[in-house]
């Protein structure tokens, strides 16, 4: 055995794992919630007459990007790693 395979055999995992699972789900909805912001800016400067229907489809898009973050947050509890 090579001194790597020694030193991981006495490595274990302790902790939630669910956390990391959160981190990394996380990163979709914040990249989601950037693009509707930043094209919704970009529609206003565009069309700003349109400045009610723009933002209502931001905030609607915006509710579904939340939706999916707080999802991931809630699944650890869920299913919780042993």
């Amino acid at each position: 055995m090579s001194a790597l395979q020694t030193l991981a055999a006495g490595v274990e995992i302790k902790g939630n794992l669910g956390s990391i699972g959160y981190g990394l789900a996380a990163i979709g909805p914040g990249v989601g919630v950037g693009i509707i912001f930043g094209n919704g800016t970009q529609a206003l400067a565009r069309q700003p007459e349109a400045a009610g229907l723009i933002r209502a489809n931001q905030i609607l898009g915006f509710a579904f990007c939340e939706a999916l973050a707080l999802i991931g947050l809630v699944m650890p509890f869920v299913y919780p790693s042993s």
